[in-house]
């Protein structure tokens, strides 16, 4: 890329700005057009229709509050999961929100499959079976129908414009030419996703991006509210998925679909001696491979014919080389169980309670900043209906900020980020011939995170030398990033570039986490070896903030049954 590239700058202004065009994002976008005049522009960094989590489609609502059920249940529920290190008040508005947003999405044309009596079918006790191949296309027709809603696509969100702890908006390049956005707007949803690819992953080399969690969620959203100052919380509870082997196809459909038990080489039935809990489930596969009683399966053998069919067209709706492996086999699930794995660890708070630590309001510690779904912090379990309904409480409480006069950003702000930009392109010296890719970085930071910081490699095992190690390592490879002029020879390549720099930002904060709490809450998820027991004295959340360019940790106390934490 030539460094004497000239940027051209578009601003563009809004009432109410979405960073993320996927699940929460949309849902949020519709929710707020229905309630006020405003308009919204959405940033999404590839195609909408085909975008964020349920870019390739679900066959089930994960989070529904059954007839007999209430969000309470669903509270007590996801809280015992969490063992313990979950915001109840969060956990219960969303909860409130489920089955009204499973509701408009019917309306939008989802289809929902019904049982005998006509009520939803069940698919467990809190979920419900859907045909969502086009989910995300059914969401992205709604939102493009929307005249008060604009689209901006391939366009790569890098640094919020905050001032006095008040947000603005946010920088985003072109993914395709030097187009430098400044977007403003009065209120700002982050809605950005989790965060892949921070340790190696289980398949290398031209697989590294089969992986469970989509690969371009690259923790964008977390990395700009650490850098802009926000409080965060919980990243040490990873998310360490079950998947079956190879293909890193859900476990869910089998495990509740047909009722499959974890079973061990042997044979043997070994999920209850371990627990039920998310973790606990990982931590049994674990320890039978470990103690030699792997590999472990779920056991299908013996499903009737028409479960059998039944399973190779729901893994159709969401993870189609599964039902290929199984029919290219011969080995269908009625014929062989179906070998189970863990994958690498993934920041994710649709599943755990890492996120911004926001109020009930969803509002970030950032004034007018909020965030919904995998991106908010303290209420896991929400899935696909708790984005939504995360993403619906975010948008109605961005109304608050509609008679605020639009921001303006100053010209010093702009040039600021367009020289930041700048100094990703300069020219080697001749003392750097010897620099490295972005992709030469990246695999360096996913072998450390690997090896010191808990991930498949070191059995998601880690102690404070291993972490002290790590994060050495990584402040090493963060200045080589910051610093090193890597050769970049389009826009795209810069992209790259400061998608890396946002996973190093973030594995910074996931060490600093995983070493502030000296126990081992979830086994499976983590190991800490040099406290291998949990420690009820660590019954608080762990949070930090970046003050004056170092990592604060913070320690809060749980906010209890009938509390409600407001900043």
């Amino acid at each position: 890329m030539n460094p004497e590239m000239k940027w051209e700058i578009k601003k563009l202004t809004t009432d109410f700005l979405i960073l993320g065009g996927g699940t929460a994002g949309c849902y949020a976008a519709l929710t707020f057009c229905e309630h006020s005049g405003g308009h919204v522009l959405i940033a999404e960094k590839a195609n909408i229709k085909r975008s964020g989590c349920l870019a390739a489609g679900v066959n089930a609502i994960n989070a529904y509050i059954a007839p007999g059920k209430t969000p309470r249940s669903y509270v007590d529920y996801a809280r015992a999961d969490a063992e313990g290190i979950a915001r109840g008040d969060l956990l219960l508005t969303m909860s409130e929100g489920l089955n009204r947003a499973v509701r408009k999405l019917e309306e939008l044309g989802l289809v929902i499959l019904k049982d005998e009596s006509g009520r939803y079918a069940a698919r467990g006790g809190r979920n419900i079976k859907i045909n969502g191949e086009n989910i995300k296309p059914l969401l992205a027709r709604a939102v493009a129908g929307q005249p008060r809603i604009t689209i901006l696509e391939r366009v790569s969100v890098f640094e919020y414009i905050v001032r006095d702890n008040r947000i603005l908006g946010a920088f985003a390049i072109s993914v395709d030419e030097p187009v430098l956005y400044v977007l403003t707007a009065k209120a700002v949803l982050c809605a950005t996703g989790g965060a892949a690819g921070l340790y190696k992953p289980n398949s290398p080399g031209f697989s590294r991006h089969k992986m469970w969690y989509p690969p371009f969620n690259t923790g964008a959203g977390y990395a700009m509210g650490i850098r802009a100052g926000a409080e965060m919380t919980t990243f040490e509870m990873r998310f360490v998925a079950l998947r079956c082997k190879d293909t890193i196809a859900p476990t869910g459909t089998l495990a509740q679909g047909v009722s499959a038990k974890q079973v061990n080489t042997l044979g043997e039935v070994y999920e209850q001696q371990y627990g039920l809990t998310t973790s606990q489930r990982l931590y049994g596969t674990l320890t039978e491979n470990r103690e030699g009683r792997g590999p472990c399966y779920l056991r299908t053998v013996g499903i009737t014919a028409e479960q059998d069919e039944d399973l190779q067209k729901a893994y159709l709706n969401m993870a189609p080389s599964q039902t290929l492996k199984w029919i290219e086999s011969g080995r269908t699930p009625a014929v062989a169980n179906v070998e189970i794995a863990g994958t690498e660890p993934y920041i994710v708070g649709g599943h755990t309670a890492s996120g911004y630590w926001v109020d009930t309001k969803r509002e970030t510690t950032i004034r007018g900043l909020f965030a919904a779904g995998d991106v908010a912090g303290g209420c896991p379990q929400k899935y696909v209906s708790g984005a939504f309904a995360e993403g619906e409480i975010a948008a109605k409480s961005a109304l608050s900020h509609m008679d605020a006069a639009t921001p303006v950003v100053w010209e010093t702000e702009i040039q600021k980020a367009r020289r930041f930009l700048e100094s990703f392109l300069r020219q080697p010296s001749k003392k750097s011939v010897d620099q490295r890719s972005v992709d030469q970085l990246e695999e360096e930071m996913q072998a450390v995170m690997d090896e010191y910081a808990g991930g498949i490699g070191s059995g998601y095992r880690y102690s404070e030398q291993s972490l002290a190690a790590a994060a050495e390592k990584i402040r090493a490879l963060a200045e080589e990033a910051e610093t090193n002029a890597l050769a970049l020879a389009d826009a795209r390549a810069l992209v790259y570039s400061l998608e890396l720099r946002e996973r190093l930002t973030l594995c910074n904060s996931v060490i600093a986490h995983l070493a502030a709490r000296k126990e081992t809450r979830w086994p499976g998820f983590g190991e800490n070896t040099d406290y291998p027991e949990r420690n009820d004295a660590y019954n608080l959340y762990i949070n930090s903030k970046r003050e004056n360019g170092k990592l604060k940790i913070l320690f809060r106390p749980l906010v209890k049954e009938g509390e409600i934490y407001e900043h």
